[in-house]
């Protein structure tokens, strides 16, 4: 069971998407507008957030930014209208959002939509605490020869990704492994992972923003005396 939020300023919308998920089994929160947003996200914690675009007070994409610019961006968000531009689609993929559903939403399309970000969701979870438990045994080395290899941490993270999964999961998956081992493997340095890459700086920040990761984790290495 997940725990979903649904913010649209329709009552409709709302009671519809509110009976299709509990049926799916998750637990429901509902907020009509962004202030109600706000005020249940510092409550609680939600796995996927359903954002509507056109609201009265602030519209979805200006939420979108502001949870993004304060860090709060940490669970997919999924954006609903059914007058948005495919303009504003695009903006809110750029700033952060999984996915985008267009108002009438189908059923089946909210179903897959709502289990491809939970699975992405649970992928980033299950990475960031392999990357937490192998954090104290790298700071405790003090010789570099005992560091974890971060090939071989590598390649048996690639042999862990679920091939049941979406391809759009597993893709994310494999680029998170290979971003991590080349930023360990060029000790941090963003410039020479880009080059490594081949991709712009600007999409390897937006890219490693997107995956969860954090853009300045390097290997740490002992200095010869």
């Amino acid at each position: 069971m997940s725990d979903i939020l649904i913010v649209d300023d329709e009552l409709g919308v709302r009671e519809l998407l509110l009976e299709v998920l509990e049926d799916e089994g998750h637990s429901v929160a509902l907020a009509a507008n962004a202030a109600q947003a706000r005020q249940v996200c510092q409550a609680k914690r939600f796995d996927l957030v359903l954002l509507d675009i056109w609201m009265p007070d602030t519209d979805g994409v200006t939420l979108l930014k502001e949870w993004s610019g304060q860090g709060l961006l940490t669970m997919p968000v999924v954006m609903m209208s059914g007058h948005a531009t495919i303009e504003t689609a695009i903006e809110a993929t750029r700033i952060g959002a999984f996915d985008f559903l267009e108002k009438p939403i189908a059923l089946a399309r909210l179903l897959k939509t709502v289990q491809a970000a939970l699975a992405r969701a649970q992928a980033q979870k299950a990475w960031q605490q392999a990357l937490a438990n192998a954090q104290p045994f790298a700071a405790a080395s003090s010789d570099e020869d005992d560091l974890p290899n971060p090939k071989e941490r590598a390649q048996e993270a690639l042999l862990a990704i679920s091939l049941e999964q979406p391809l759009r999961e597993a893709r994310d998956a494999f680029e998170r492994i290979y971003l991590e081992y080349q930023l360990a493997k060029q000790n941090g340095s963003m410039t020479r992972l880009a080059e490594q890459s081949g991709l712009e700086r600007t999409h390897l920040y937006r890219k490693i923003k997107q995956l969860g990761m954090e853009p300045t984790r390097a290997v740490t290495r002992k200095t010869p005396a």
